[in-house]
Formats: structure tokens, C-alpha cells, sequence
């Protein structure tokens, strides 16, 4: 599942006329780079939630075909993170399914983040498996860091410390199931993070990369620098 149905308040003016899953870097939309990343994982069916100037959004997805997209309508009311996937969950199907932000944006190193994460993937211990970024090499981030991580990669909240090494990077592995206990209408994804950690059962994947935070309108120029370097590297 793509999360294409926020606002972007704080890209505006931009995302005024321009919804934010459609602002570009490196010449291609976000949402694009999201997509592109899950067919090179070898995603064949994806789910891309609309709200906010959704026409303009399924205008831009009309005749995608790698992988092929369904749209789930939330012009009715925005469900936010975990809402969103709870509305969806009938077009998602019964397997755990990968869920991305759609102006989540970095540079590979070489392999895919998100094949390597289903590899990882481990239903017997895991509820949740989130793609980290370290907190120090990420382009436009400045915040003090979402999650601590163990040896054997569970995760616990950065909590009272004034940093933490890791940020979530904004994709995940997540069971359906976990949507069962889940109220209806608007809830953020963190509520379900917290009872995997309760759990002990939410684990997290190092990007092999660097992750870039377009947040702002001033972020744009810096990951399009970042990501030109990144793609020269490449080559």
C-alpha cells in the first residue's frame, strides 16, 4: 500500500495546486520513485490511497501497468496512516503486504531496501518490519531520531534520550491482522507500532543507501542535489 491521500501542509505554497506525492525529484514525481521501487522488488499489485486533489493523482497513475494500481477513495474523509490501510484492507488481501510513504525517497547502494526486506521478513517473530535510516547521514532531516535498535534488530522508542540513531524511513512490512483491534476512522500507524513494541515483535531493516526528507519546499533543491550525486555514483 502507497500512502498518496495527505495534505502537505507544510510543502506549501506548492501543494496548494500540486499534491505532494506528485512534486518531482530527479526529474521523476515521488510517487513514481515509491512505485518504481516496489516493482523492482517484484511488486506486482499495489494500492494508492487518495484525498487531497485525488483527479490530479489518479490522472498521473491512469495506465500504470508495474505494477498495476488500485485506488482507495478517501475523498470522504482522510484516514491518516493507519486508517487508510484499515479502509484499504479488503484490496490488500490476506498476506503481509509492504506499506510506503509516497514521498518516501533514497538512493540505493547497489541492492534493493525492499527485496532485502522481504528476505528479512520473518512472520514467527515479527508483527512489524520498518525501513530505518541512520539518523546522522540523512539528507533534510534535523529531528532527534525515532528508535534505538538490538542485535538482533528489535526496536524500542527513542524515549526520554535526547537522540536516537535510527529514523523511520517511512516503509514497512505489516500484517492485516493487526488492523483487527483498530478503531474505526482516523489513527496514526504509531498506535500500532506501540503494541508491536509491547509485544516485542517490531523489528527494523538498515537502508543500504541514504534517505532523503522532503518536507518543505526548501528541501527540494538539497535531495535533488543528493540525489544527482547518488545517481552519478551509480553510474
Amino acid at each position: 500500500m502507497v500512502l498518496a491521500a495527505g495534505l502537505g501542509q507544510r510543502m506549501r505554497p506548492i501543494t496548494d495546486t500540486l499534491p505532494k506525492p506528485l512534486v518531482a525529484i530527479g526529474g521523476k514525481a515521488m510517487l513514481d520513485h515509491a512505485l518504481d521501487r516496489l516493482a523492482e522488488a517484484g511488486v506486482r499489485e499495489a494500492v494508492v490511497n487518495v484525498h487531497h486533489l485525488a483527479d490530479r493523482i489518479e490522472a498521473h497513475l491512469a495506465g500504470r501497468t508495474s505494477p498495476h494500481v488500485t485506488i482507495s477513495d478517501e475523498r470522504a474523509q482522510l484516514l491518516e496512516t493507519g486508517g487508510g490501510v484499515r479502509k484499504a484492507l479488503p484490496l490488500l488481501g490476506p498476506h503481509p503486504f509492504f506499506h510506503v510513504n509516497s514521498d518516501s525517497l533514497w538512493s540505493e547502494s547497489g541492492r534493493s531496501n525492499l527485496a532485502a526486506m522481504a528476505r528479512r521478513w520473518d512472520a514467527s517473530a515479527m508483527d512489524m518490519l520498518l525501513l530505518l535510516a541512520e539518523r546522522e547521514t540523512s539528507i533534510g532531516f534535523d529531528g532527534a531520531g525515532d528508535f534505538v535498535r538490538d542485535a538482533a534488530g528489535r526496536l524500542t522508542r527513542r524515549g526520554a534520550a535526547a537522540s536516537a540513531p535510527f529514523i523511520y524511513a517511512g516503509v514497512a512490512i505489516l500484517k492485516p491482522d493487526l488492523f483487527e483491534a483498530t478503531p474505526e476512522g482516523p489513527f496514526s500507524l504509531n498506535l500500532l507500532f506501540d503494541r508491536a513494541i509491547a509485544a516485542g515483535r517490531l523489528y527494523g531493516q538498515v537502508l543500504e543507501g541514504q534517505w532523503l526528507h522532503v518536507g518543505t519546499p526548501d528541501a527540494i533543491a538539497p535531495a535533488e542535489a543528493a540525489f544527482a550525486a547518488a545517481q552519478a555514483r551509480a553510474a
